[in-house]
């Protein structure tokens, strides 16, 4: 398992969070999702790439301006920039 943590800066209320957390549950039912609406970040525990996390944060009609990942066991982060 990942985790991937997202910059969505147009996240701006708890429906944005609700929706984002249903498009990530979409991709990855036994994945977890944490929102903080005011650093505008969600991270995602995933089995799934981050890639493919992100597509779905886009197609629920968000901005995803930045992804870091990095292993649950604690490894250095991979970041990846839109």
């Amino acid at each position: 398992m990942t985790m991937i943590e997202f910059t969505v800066q147009d996240m701006t209320c708890g429906h944005c969070a609700a929706t984002i957390t249903d498009a990530v549950k979409a991709v990855d039912p036994d994945g977890r999702c944490d929102i903080d609406l005011a650093a505008k970040r969600v991270r995602v525990e995933s089995a799934f790439p981050a890639e493919r996390i992100a597509a779905a944060i886009s197609k629920a009609g968000f901005s995803v301006s930045s992804i870091n990942a990095l292993s649950v066991s604690g490894s250095r982060p991979t970041t990846f920039a839109e």
